[in-house]
């Protein structure tokens, strides 16, 4: 009880406008107690209205009372602070804007420590009381605060509702059955919210199954984060060495050239210094007998002439000089003749096999794959610039427009003998090989022509069904003709509906093996596609069947 009292105390004198203990305490006609600054400010704000009120019970005044300070209220506040008691905080059981109220309070309204579904209504903690004592509030149901106890009650027949309609799926009262819900599947709301309940359970176990197969998936995605992290930075370090050491050896063998290419240039230039010197010698003793004949022309004794002319006119043996060649010499040319050859060579082993490691790094197994696109604009994001191989194309088509665009001719075209080259097929391949996620587009004119993915290995001499786009196991090919589709696979045909369109879409995912065409306009529709597994890089063809036909690869960048 001595408690409570304190409690009283600190309620008394509090101020119920800024909830500090009272400061210079006045009392208003109406008996309430404020502090002066506190109720001078509340009035001032009512001047307009000529009409003063109290802030607790709303009594007006007019005109506006004049403040004296209540110097006994003001001791007692002194006394109380002396004491060390404190005006309770506004937190600690008045309730703010964002609390539920206690609906029993009158003046000041308490925090409500809980709410009753079956009054209802929210009770502080000294309201509260008799539920946790009469006998028949006990068996309420008391639940944490709550501003929505009113959505509790039936709107219809103003009654608490306890009662569920499976039927209609709602909350009811135990008079909706009556009327309304007459007839339906009804019953308590706490039979309801059993069942449920274990719905509930159900649901939430499979919940924490799914989180704990989803801990365990991200778990795995860790650790493969980590296992590619190493086996890239692995590969890095390999590759690194190998090309280190393919660097090195060409790096000797450029040495060795070298190497030899001087020690034959000083062998060949001492040869001929040595063979220049014995000619200049030659020369200089040619002279000098030259000389010395010139004198002995003038011996005026016949005589003496004809004893010495003998010995005089003898000429020592000259110099061979067969080995001086006076056609032009090649020297070194032989050589730079060789070593590009070698780089040819190389250069095409880097390709080929480039594009077998290209691949091998592309088609890695990865967990998660990219959705395939659906408009065009997602295709473009896969687009790849490819050119046509001179070096494949039948000599009836001429490559322009950057070896992109291919004509069918009829004359012969100027190329070289390569054996790459189709000899029967008007088709040609392109440069570069596709691997990975890939999608081109193909512009084309005349009466029809066959676009087309191949492997590198498909025949090319002669033309037979082994050579043509689609009349083997290596290649797929789309014929468009000016009225109709059709796709080929190992010679065997299917007819294919769709819009016609001067430009055909090709779209390639490589490691999930999906293969289509598309008819391009304003939008893409799906002509053919191949599902399959692809197990080599793939090359882009084109095939001409019409002379002046013509087909480009487009630039979509």
């Amino acid at each position: 009880m001595e408690q409570k009292g304190v409690q009283l105390d600190r309620e008394t004198f509090s101020c119920s406008i800024c909830l500090d203990l009272l400061k210079d305490p006045v009392t208003i006609p109406c008996g309430h107690s404020y502090c002066m600054s506190c109720i001078k400010t509340h009035w001032d704000g009512e001047d307009q209205r000529k009409i003063y009120s109290c802030p607790q019970c709303r009594q007006t005044f007019t005109p506006r009372p004049v403040l004296v300070k209540n110097t006994m209220l003001a001791d007692l506040v002194e006394q109380l602070k002396k004491t060390g008691f404190q005006a309770a905080p506004a937190d600690h059981c008045y309730a703010g804007p964002e609390d539920v109220a206690c609906d029993v309070c009158t003046g000041r309204k308490r925090k409500a420590l809980k709410s009753c579904l079956t009054c209802p209504a929210s009770y502080c903690e000294n309201h509260l009381q008799p539920h946790y004592d009469a006998p028949p509030l006990k068996k309420h149901k008391l639940v944490d605060p709550s501003e929505k106890l009113q959505e509790n009650i039936c709107s219809r027949h103003d009654e608490v509702m306890k009662m569920f309609c499976r039927t209609d799926q709602q909350i009811i009262c135990y008079l909706c059955p009556v009327e309304e819900h007459k007839g339906h599947d009804t019953v308590s709301a706490a039979v309801e919210r059993t069942e449920r309940q274990r719905e509930l359970e159900v649901s939430r176990q499979n919940i924490q199954q799914r989180i704990q197969d989803r801990e365990k998936d991200v778990k795995m995605l860790q650790q493969e984060v980590k296992t590619i992290n190493r086996s890239a930075d692995k590969a890095l370090e390999d590759s690194e060495k190998i090309f280190t050491e393919l660097i090195r050896l060409i790096q000797k063998r450029s040495s060795d050239v070298k190497q030899q290419i001087r020690s034959q240039q000083e062998t060949e230039v001492r040869r001929v210094k040595e063979l220049q010197e014995k000619l200049e010698q030659e020369i200089t003793e040619l002279k000098r007998k030259d000389t010395e004949l010139k004198q002995f022309s003038h011996t005026e004794d016949h005589n003496q002439f004809l004893h010495n002319y003998p010995s005089l006119s003898q000429l020592s043996e000259p110099t061979d000089s067969s080995s001086i060649n006076i056609r032009p010499l090649r020297y070194f040319e032989d050589v730079t003749a060789a070593v590009s050859e070698l780089r040819d060579q190389l250069q095409d082993i880097l390709r080929d096999k480039w594009t077998n490691i290209s691949l091998t790094v592309t088609e890695m197994d990865v967990l998660l794959s990219e959705p395939e696109p659906k408009t065009r604009a997602e295709f473009l994001k896969y687009s790849c610039e490819i050119t046509l191989d001179p070096n494949t194309a039948n000599t009836l088509l001429l490559l322009s427009e950057g070896n992109r665009k291919a004509e069918l001719m009829r004359q012969q075209q100027s190329y070289s003998s390569h054996p790459e080259r189709f000899t029967g097929c008007y088709q040609v391949l392109s440069r570069e090989s596709l691997t990975g996620r890939c999608y081109w587009e193909v512009e084309w004119r005349g009466e029809g022509v066959e676009v087309a993915v191949t492997y590198k290995n498909i025949s090319r001499d002669g033309g037979s069904c082994e050579c043509g786009f689609g009349g083997n196991d290596k290649s797929w090919m789309l014929c468009c003709d000016t009225d109709s589709y059709e796709s080929w696979f190992n010679s065997i045909r299917t007819l294919v509906s769709g819009p016609q369109s001067s430009r055909i879409g090709v779209y390639l995912d490589h490691r999930a093996g999906i293969l289509s065409f598309y008819s391009v306009s304003e939008t893409m529709t799906l002509l053919h596609r191949v599902q399959t597994t692809f197990t080599q890089p793939l090359y882009a063809g084109l095939g001409l069947n019409f002379y002046r036909d013509t087909a480009e690869l487009c630039k979509l960048k």
